[in-house]
């Protein structure tokens, strides 16, 4: 009986780990005008709007502490 007991306990612990979700990370869209050499914005010629270089960034968990003394 202890045989079948660990080996109902053994599938039942693979099983129950598939199961698992992981949450996504959150993300966050950012932008910033191009410029050009003399640092001034570079328009599109067609719409007339600045460029910009658009990413996707991960937004991490602020994780609170206790502050660092100074010496």
């Amino acid at each position: 009986m202890k045989l079948a007991a660990k080996i109902l306990l053994a599938i039942s612990m693979a099983l129950g780990s598939q199961f698992v979700i992981a949450e996504e990370p959150k993300t966050r869209t950012v932008c910033v005008d191009v410029k050009d050499k003399e640092g001034k914005p570079v328009k599109d010629a067609k719409t007339g709007k600045t460029k910009q270089n658009c990413k996707e960034v991960k937004v991490h968990k602020k994780l609170e502490g206790t502050e660092v003394p100074k010496k």
